[in-house]
């Protein structure tokens, strides 16, 4: 599946969209540069989930917690950039997480590749030489 965002006026269509291919699924591993708007499309989908509060970058924390106001769905946020070595996912408990059945939204997932369970979504995020951006849903 591919959604083209021309401009960040289309973010909320995009995360619909997003959200209504989803399914059942529950790990989505998004890949794109630094700058390639992970974050806003991340903070877009929750709040087309629900949530209400601020959807902010866990680079420091590794993962931030949100609910939806609407569903109650839990929502995990995770930010890899950071990560020096693999030892610091498994310390921070990723499986109770990444099986826990709520939804996991992974930034930077290329430096924890090897824990992610085998049916995590893959999306990348690319910008166009237009200035749009291109996410691809791999499902």
């Amino acid at each position: 599946m591919q959604i083209t965002l021309p401009d960040s006026n289309h973010l909320e269509q995009a995360a619909e969209a997003f959200a209504h291919a989803m399914g059942d699924r529950r790990v989505f591993a998004f890949y794109g540069k630094m700058g390639a708007g992970k974050t806003t499309f991340i903070g877009a989908l929750c709040r087309h989930l629900g949530v209400s509060e601020t959807v902010n970058s866990p680079t420091f924390a590794l993962v931030n917690e949100y609910r939806s106001d609407t569903t109650a769905q839990v929502i995990y946020h995770f930010d890899f950039y950071r990560i020096k070595r693999i030892d610091e996912v498994y310390d921070m408990g990723f499986e109770d997480y990444f099986y826990s059945g709520a939804l996991c939204l992974i930034e930077w997932p290329e430096l924890a590749e090897e824990v992610l369970p085998d049916d995590t979504v893959i999306v990348h995020i690319d910008e166009q030489e237009d200035g749009t951006r291109l996410l691809t849903m791999d499902i």
